[in-house]
């Protein structure tokens, strides 16, 4: 028997990429990394989509206290100031809201102010009567995102 020479032994195969397969993954995650990268850096979409989720609470809250204390609860949202407050009706008999806040939940405060960049509008004031029910339709635009927080008048239904 005679030795075989290890130049003429079988090749193994070798493990890895080629090079033509590396160029294209650096390809591919160089454009992906282009498009992706600009939206993680523009913080104020992040906060006019929190800001908008938060109005949308506070509305449906808003709504919600009403009904449980059976008493007007007035919305009023200031474009100019860029604040949502929140007042009730003294009385349950009372066709206004008088100057008594309703606090926000685990707050102490019955306002809610847009952080800066973010705005919204229409100035306006919404009321939820003891129902439930808006004096009004109102659509509420939040700057710099696509979504509308809608209200509509006959149930009081708060939705985007």
């Amino acid at each position: 028997m005679t030795a075989q020479n290890p130049m003429f032994s079988h090749r193994k195969q070798s493990i890895g990429f080629t090079l033509i397969e590396l160029i294209a993954v650096i390809i591919i995650m160089g454009i992906i990394g282009a498009i992706v990268t600009p939206k993680f850096f523009n913080s104020t979409d992040f906060k006019a989509r929190g800001f908008a989720d938060h109005v949308l609470a506070t509305l449906r809250y808003a709504q919600k206290a009403a009904i449980a204390q059976h008493r007007l609860v007035c919305v009023d949202l200031n474009s100019t100031t860029s604040k949502l407050t929140l007042t009730i009706a003294n009385l349950s008999s009372d066709t206004s809201c008088g100057a008594t806040v309703l606090n926000l939940p685990d707050s102490t405060d019955n306002s809610l102010t847009a952080p800066s960049g973010v705005s919204f509008s229409p100035t306006s004031t919404v009321n939820f009567n003891a129902l439930g029910q808006a004096n009004a339709a109102t659509e509420i635009t939040i700057s710099s995102i696509t979504a509308h927080i809608f209200i509509e008048a006959e149930t009081g239904y708060v939705h985007q």
